[in-house]
């Protein structure tokens, strides 16, 4: 179980890397969780520091789980790890889950910046980039789609991570699609769901009682910076 620890620890320490932060303190000579809603997130850094800064934010926060996935998962898998499932692929299935969420809390609850971080949304896209590429690309679409209609990038969020395991029970049981290791995605997708809706618990309120930031154009950053 020691390499299982290592594989855990790595892709933690890689998903906590807080780039947001990082960037906001290089480039502009401030913390962004001092700025705009406070979260280290790149819907946050877009708001504040404009698109640029925020899509490279997402992008890179994006790889981090795209790294653990596929390569910390293949670097330190073992096939000898005690999971008892059909296939190997079930198996290997299973470390890049757990490495993709171990990055997921890592940037949710980053060591470097006193557990205090983004939402996860970034670092879950990249999970499902590494792990159900098609289920990610249906994700994106769900999100494009709420955002364009509502303009809120957390109703969004939310939208496109609910769609991660419903494409899947979408696929499997209606479409008859065969899903390598369905029973092992379709639970853990769930989860994440769950993880990155309740990482969006303040959002959620502030939708409900209609106070949530819309972006409606890209100039949007010059009118967070006045208001911050």
């Amino acid at each position: 179980m020691a390499n299982m620890a290592i594989v855990v620890l790595l892709s933690y320490i890689i998903g906590s890397i807080p780039t947001s932060i990082i960037l906001s303190k290089w480039r502009h000579g401030f913390d962004i969780r001092t700025k705009g809603s406070g979260n280290a997130g790149g819907t946050n850094v877009f708001r504040v520091l404009g698109w640029k800064s925020g899509l490279f934010v997402m992008v890179f926060d994006a790889m981090k789980a795209v790294i653990a996935t596929t390569i910390i998962a293949r670097l330190f898998w073992d096939p000898t790890l005690p999971f008892y499932n059909r296939t190997p692929f079930d198996d290997f299935t299973i470390i890049q889950m757990i490495c993709g969420g171990a990055a997921i809390v890592g940037h949710i609850w980053t060591v470097f910046a006193g557990f205090k971080g983004g939402k996860g949304i970034a670092c879950g896209a990249g999970m499902l980039i590494g792990i159900t590429p098609t289920e990610f690309a249906v994700s994106i679409i769900v999100f494009l789609a709420v955002f364009f209609a509502w303009r809120y990038v957390s109703l969004g969020s939310i939208a496109a991570a609910i769609a991660f395991p419903l494409s899947l029970l979408v696929r499997h049981n209606i479409l008859s699609d065969e899903i390598h290791s369905y029973k092992t995605l379709v639970f853990f997708s769930i989860g994440v769901a769950v993880l990155l809706v309740y990482s969006h618990r303040k959002n959620i309120r502030r939708l409900l009682e209609g106070t949530e930031n819309k972006i409606t154009s890209f100039s949007q950053r010059r009118k967070a910076e006045e208001s911050v």
